[in-house]
């Protein structure tokens, strides 16, 4: 398979991972019953119950060893330097540290409320999703014409 594409064919490689998302998230609900939600999965490890910490450790293992693996079998990941414009590692530091502010805020990241909370057609996950999306879209918007 090849990387990411920015012609109008079908992106295969996105469509296939919205789908194990969207499997993975649902498994999750169905047979856990907890919400596929990164930032939770990872803060419920913070402050661990005897019975929670083996999943949370194998979703975010299984998380990592698709990332380790998935170049062997054929998957590429897209080159992003040319659209980073040589962010210091301090300004990306700092990024993440808003991001982790925005999810606590928000109760939740953008995986929790746009795949699983949106799935479950909650209006909480339904606003964040769409604040998220809008200030994505803005700070693109801002980065591109600045």
């Amino acid at each position: 398979m090849t990387g990411v594409s920015m012609s109008f064919g079908i992106p295969w490689e996105a469509l296939l991972g919205g789908m194990l998302l969207g499997v993975s998230g649902l498994t999750l609900l169905a047979f856990n019953g907890r919400i596929a939600g990164i930032s939770g999965i990872v803060g419920g490890l913070l402050k661990p119950r005897q019975s929670d910490v083996a999943w949370r450790l194998l979703f975010l293992g299984g998380m990592i060893i698709a990332g380790v693996i998935s170049p062997l079998v054929g998957f590429t990941y897209p080159d992003f330097s040319s659209v980073s414009g040589g962010t210091s590692p301090l300004l990306a530091v700092a990024a993440g540290l808003l991001v982790g502010i925005g999810t606590r805020l928000a109760n939740g990241c953008t995986s929790g409320h746009g795949i699983c909370g949106m799935g479950r057609l909650s209006k909480r996950s339904i606003v964040a999703t769409l604040i998220f999306m809008g200030t994505a879209f803005l700070t693109v918007f801002v980065r591109l014409h600045a």
